[in-house]
């Protein structure tokens, strides 16, 4: 098992890749805090874990507010004892607009999920990290950052941004074994992507995008971006840090 006797923590992981990297996670030997605001798919995901052998507990987070992810922290360590993995999977797309016409609040949202939360994640998890002799942080991305759309403005910026802060951490952290990469996905089938055919616009842009996938022509599954995840949560990946792994289906989107 590629991940025995560790502890990962996994925001987000009530459903699409976050619930896909939980599974992989357990089966692979990690004990799971499952995080996530949707108590009930957060549930669902450590009900499945469990009924397969594996160890998990679900955690109510926020990952948009302080106290919520240092209380997640504490929670896995109360439960666990350690935390070895932390992957800052947890994301949104609510509110997207054109950049003038988007609210302020929903900007400021999008940003404390997608980013603000990463630092929440090192303020909080890196020094028990640093206590055990290092870990891992993984940070979900996006290859949508190579594709300028309209509409995306805050969505495609916030992304780019975890890809920049992840290199500065790599470098911050590593001193203290901490390895700190992120994967960015293209295209998933994940309950986002549905989010998003809910405008006829945005439908018919991702049916043309999802044309121009030459690999299959298909949406990328929540469980390939689990196993590029595991690669970079796995000792087999321990010389590598400050990475951005894209799982695209060769397609550049």
């Amino acid at each position: 098992m590629r991940l025995a006797n560790k502890v990962a923590v996994i925001t987000g992981a009530g459903s699409g890749i976050g619930r896909a990297s939980a599974y992989v996670f357990a089966r692979e030997g990690a004990r799971v805090a499952v995080a996530d605001m949707n108590d009930a798919g957060g549930k669902e995901t450590v009900d499945a874990i469990r009924a397969d052998g594996g160890e998990a507990i679900f955690i109510h987070t926020d990952v948009s507010k302080a106290p919520e992810v240092k209380n997640l922290v504490k929670a896995t360590m109360e439960k666990f004892g350690k935390v070895d993995i932390f992957f800052n999977n947890a994301g949104t797309v609510e509110g997207l607009s054109l950049c003038e016409a988007m609210e302020e609040a929903a900007w400021d949202y999008l940003y404390a999920v997608d980013v603000k939360s990463i630092f929440f994640s090192v303020k909080y998890a890196a020094p028990e990290m640093r206590k055990t002799g290092g870990g891992v942080i993984i940070n979900t991305a996006s290859n949508s950052v190579n594709n300028p759309t309209p509409g995306m403005s805050c969505y495609i910026s916030s992304k780019g941004a975890v890809i920049a802060l992840t290199r500065v951490l790599a470098v911050e952290l590593a001193p203290d074994n901490i390895r700190v990469n992120c994967v960015s996905p293209s295209l998933t089938d994940t309950a986002m992507v549905k989010y998003v055919k809910q405008d006829p616009a945005m439908a018919e842009w991702l049916k043309t995008m999802v044309s121009r996938i030459p690999l299959g022509q298909r949406l990328v599954k929540p469980e390939e971006i689990a196993l590029a995840a595991l690669y970079l949560a796995s000792d087999e990946a321990s010389m590598t840090s400050g990475i951005n792994l894209i799982v695209d289906g060769a397609s550049g989107l």
